[in-house]
């Protein structure tokens, strides 16, 4: 005999027999057959956020600062909508994601009630796979397949509709087992001999890396190939996690998302080895293509799409980065011999006087300037919460223009210690922040973000203030969209800057952040702001921190 159970609880036990351990959400009526099952399972943590986007944003960083699966529930057809800009951030950065929206009972749901909504059409375009469960004896195949889906590279967000009659019926089914499809494969022996030919024979090869390096755990092998070539190595134009171990002799830092910058940097060398993603997204348009005439390239990733996605690579592996990196490199070695050690060690040294820890101490000493300035300058406050954080705190980063120089500032030293805006949509910093302390409750967070993003998703503060969690927001006041009037200056040569401050009134976040729960604080004078820093990063607690900044445009 199966054992009976309902599809509520069913759909629970399933969640967590694939590791679920926090369930984000926020509820409605077409979810509280879930939130009457709840009690049932003490053991799965529910974090509630006040709004459908930030439940997902909670969600994605959970899972980007652990690389576990995450589950998150909202609310019907409007709660869906409210969730799709951070499910296109998750589609994005490939977060593994199972998203769940509770729909009306299917008879019910054929009458069009209020709040109902195709959502698996509405879904489809930002996931990998979207469904609705028309069966209870199906809920767990589907939930199994699921999870199967979103965690396989090219891994990603999916959707399940749950219709009430689903959730509140009762059957006898067999809940199943979970699978995950094991992707970490290495090239074979006759591609990787054909790769480290490629390699060797360039004469200035340069590695370009991305965010597959995090995904699998990669950075100490990506950092050996570079040293064992004594070739430069860079984080692609689109930075937002650590990518590669900054003190490395060979690091040289990311690459700019600007096509003529781009272009200037990647022109002395011959061949670029592209590590786990697309090298060279950019952002503007530009009539200037970023990769220089004549300059091959050579890739390796699990993530097929980004595969000479815009360039053709001479030669293309789809694998894992990990995995092939410890196959390559002792193939390197011994094909190269006495030759490339000797060519290894020229490379270093050459490196030594412009690699990231040089630019790094040329920049504090510039930056380091503008001490005493007032109001604050923000390069200079980026610098001051560096120094202070703690050494194994996590820096969520969404300062857009005052954090420029964050990732000049700041080592990568472990795969999950910084994370940033990846998709350009903002307002992930904040809730994403809430996430990633969740899943490191033994690390400090610090969320460093901008007065605009801050506004997308203030409500993040009250979820951060409930759980109790040692996180810091600092936000940077330079009272608009600073970003915005930079681009309208440069592209349009036109200073009249409409829609883009907020000043009349100005916006009070110690306030905001006092209402929702939190110890706040407001710094305007530059000599009260290193010891603000450095009493809230040592202090147990969520606090915010609110910097106001120069707002000049340039």
């Amino acid at each position: 005999m199966k054992n009976r159970i309902t599809g509520r609880s069913a759909f629970l036990a399933l969640l967590k027999d694939e590791g679920i351990t926090h369930l984000f959400g926020n509820p409605g009526t077409t979810e509280l057959p879930i939130m009457h099952a709840l009690k049932d399972h003490p053991d799965l943590t529910y974090v509630m956020a006040m709004q459908e986007s930030l439940v997902v944003a909670m969600a994605d960083g959970f899972s980007r600062a652990s690389g576990k699966l995450v589950a998150c529930n909202v609310h019907v057809a409007p709660g869906l909508g409210n969730a799709m800009g951070s499910l296109f951030n998750a589609k994005f950065t490939g977060t593994p994601l199972i998203l769940t929206a509770g729909q009306q009972e299917q008879g019910h749901g054929l009458t069009e009630p209020v709040l109902y909504g195709p959502l698996v059409q509405m879904a489809e375009p930002l996931v990998k796979w979207a469904v609705e469960v028309t069966r209870l004896e199906d809920l767990p195949r589907i939930v199994r397949r699921a999870a199967k889906v979103a965690t396989t590279p090219p891994t990603g967000p999916v959707f399940i509709s749950l219709p009430g009659d689903i959730l509140n019926s009762e059957a006898g089914i067999e809940l199943g087992r979970a699978t995950r499809v094991d992707t970490r494969v290495k090239p074979s022996d006759e591609a990787l001999q054909a790769l480290a030919a490629r390699i060797l024979k360039a004469e200035r090869p340069v590695i370009v890396t991305g965010d597959e390096i995090v995904k699998s755990d990669a950075l100490t092998e990506a950092a050996e190939l570079a040293v064992t070539l004594g070739a430069p190595a860079y984080q692609s134009s689109t930075p937002y996690g650590a990518h590669f171990l900054s003190e490395s002799p060979c690091f040289m830092g990311a690459i700019a998302r600007v096509q003529k910058l781009a272009r200037e940097t990647l022109a002395p060398y011959d061949l670029i080895i592209a590590l786990g993603g697309d090298p060279l997204r950019m952002s503007v348009y530009s009539e200037i293509d970023p990769l220089p005439d004549g300059l091959d390239i050579v890739q390796v990733g699990l993530v097929d799409w980004d595969l000479a996605k815009n360039y053709g690579a001479e030669i293309a592996l789809k694998a894992d980065v990990k995995e092939t990196l410890r196959a390559l490199i002792p193939v390197l070695k011994a094909a190269g011999g006495g030759a490339l050690e000797a060519r290894a060690k020229q490379g270093v040294a050459a490196l030594a006087s412009k690699n990231w820890t040089v630019k790094r101490k040329a920049l504090v000493e510039q930056i380091s300037k503008a001490e005493g300035t007032s109001p604050i300058d923000p390069d200079w406050l980026a610098l001051q919460v560096v120094e202070a954080m703690p050494d194994n705190a996590i820096l969520v980063d969404e300062g857009l223009t005052s954090s420029r120089q964050m990732i000049a500032l700041r080592p990568h030293r472990d795969r999950y210690g910084y994370h940033a805006l990846a998709s350009g949509g903002i307002g992930w910093g904040l809730p994403a922040s809430v996430g990633v302390s969740l899943a490191n409750p033994q690390r400090p967070v610090v969320c460093f973000s901008g007065d605009g993003s801050a506004m997308y998703s203030i409500q993040s503060l009250w979820t951060a203030a409930n759980h109790k969690l040692p996180l810091t927001f600092v936000i940077v006041n330079n009272g608009g969209y600073r970003i915005i009037k930079q681009r309208l200056l440069a592209f349009h040569g036109d200073d009249h800057y409409v829609g883009m401050d907020f000043v009349d009134p100005p916006v009070d976040f110690t306030g905001v952040a006092k209402s929702l729960g939190l110890e706040a604080v407001r710094i305007s004078d530059p000599r009260e702001l290193k010891g603000a820093l450095r009493s809230a990063f040592s202090r147990p607690g969520t606090k915010l921190i609110e910097v106001v900044v120069n707002n000049s445009v340039n």
